[in-house]
């Protein structure tokens, strides 16, 4: 087999099928550089499929329907067993996301990671807990060296916004020995979220009706006083729930070995169809009442006329 799968050019050249926002295909974090031999450890279709996949964007839809519309050689059911033998070899893990808007409404999404790099499940058990590290930025290209610029003095961004007060309030004017004196009380206020333009004008507005002796004592004494309160982190690691390739029953990694629950891998009795349960219920029923009718029917002719 010359290559491990085929080349891009061999692919639909058709736009690829994009799901529902929020939805779709999300590629894992800290992924390698592509390379030709990325997927020759799979057989001919897994191979095939995964490198498709690979080079769909973000938010393609990557189910078996999808798939199956967009890859004529492979229908509907190979495109399934192939999304469950790529979570299998480690490329690809389904997860449930609990997402809320700032409306204060919520919604699950479904996430479909791919690596195009196999990994095992103490990796993709990282991702979900969001301890799994982004893929490095590319370099940029070098670039032609372009001429130094003169040597400028820096300045903080608390130190440059000290000394525009007095632009916006006189009485607040500070020499640049002030400015430096004040810098460290002030970098707390932007650590807290605070904007420019909010700490020019809290410093500046409400000056007392008597006048500013000092300017450097008062500055000082406002930003001790009215530094805002340390903001409240949102949790940065992201509701993750693992769910089975094939049936999409959630469950844990222990649970679920190589993204399948294992009914799925037949390591269990299936469940039971609670469709054909139901069939079997109805069935039962109209039998029983079949049997009391014929019962009834046979009762009434034995009986003599008139009682």
């Amino acid at each position: 087999m010359a290559d491990a799968y085929p080349s891009l050019a061999s692919f639909p050249a058709h736009a690829p099928r994009m799901a529902r926002p929020g939805f779709g295909k999300r590629s894992a974090p800290a992924q390698a550089p592509r390379r030709k031999d990325d997927f020759a450890h799979l057989p001919p279709r897994e191979a095939s499929i995964a490198a498709f996949i690979d080079r769909l964007p973000e938010g393609a839809a990557i189910d078996g329907k999808s798939l199956a519309a967009q890859l004529p050689a492979y229908g509907q059911a190979a495109c399934l067993t192939a999304l469950r033998r790529l979570a299998e070899a480690g490329h690809l893990r389904r997860f449930t996301e609990h997402l809320k808007s700032e409306d204060g409404s919520s919604r699950w999404v479904t996430r479909t990671f791919f690596s195009r790099t196999p990994r095992d499940d103490a990796w993709w058990e990282a991702v979900r807990t969001g301890d799994v590290a982004p893929a490095p930025a590319k370099a940029p290209e070098a670039a032609a060296p372009a001429p130094a610029p003169a040597p400028e003095r820096p300045r903080s961004r608390a130190y440059r916004l000290l000394a525009t007060l007095g632009r916006t309030e006189p009485r607040l004017t500070l020499s640049a020995a002030d400015c430096a004196a004040l810098a460290p009380l002030a970098e707390p206020w932007f650590e807290r979220g605070v904007g420019d333009d909010e700490f020019v004008r809290t410093l500046t507005c409400g000056l007392p009706p008597e006048g500013v002796h000092h300017a450097a004592g008062f500055v000082r004494r406002r930003l001790t006083d009215k530094i805002p309160p340390e903001k409240i982190a949102a949790p940065s690691r992201p509701h993750l729930l693992l769910e089975c390739v094939v049936c999409r029953d959630p469950g844990t990694t222990e649970a679920l070995p190589g993204g399948i629950c294992r009914p799925c891998r037949g390591e269990a009795p299936p469940r039971p169809d609670p469709c054909r349960t139901l069939a079997d219920d109805i069935h039962v029923r109209v039998e029983e009442l079949r049997s009391l009718n014929r019962r009834h029917d046979r009762e009434a002719a034995s009986s003599p006329a008139g009682v």
